[in-house]
């Protein structure tokens, strides 16, 4: 099964550990400030993505996304309406 694949970054690792402990309602202590994590079906992105880029002056932690092999999107707040319509026309549910 493929693999699509979400990639955070951050300045501080603070930042990043932050986000990902109140998204995910439990404990991160990332020892760099990058975070990787893969999904089976690339829709089940957009809400870690959205809810980033809602936060992005709280939380400064980049966004970059791969549903084709070894090609990296960059999200941000300009393009993430886009990206969430293609990803949804791309893989319906």
């Amino acid at each position: 099964m493929k693999q699509y694949k979400l990639n955070l970054f951050s300045e501080t690792k603070e930042n990043l550990n932050d986000f990902l402990n109140k998204f995910y309602h439990t404990s991160f202590s990332l020892a760099e400030s990058k975070f990787e994590k893969e999904f089976n079906n690339p829709i089940d992105m957009i809400e870690i993505i959205s809810t980033l880029i809602d936060n992005n002056e709280t939380y400064p932690v980049g966004i970059w996304i791969s549903i084709d092999k070894d090609i990296f999107i960059n999200i941000t707040e300009n393009n993430l309406n886009k990206i969430i319509k293609y990803l949804l026309e791309r893989y319906p549910l």
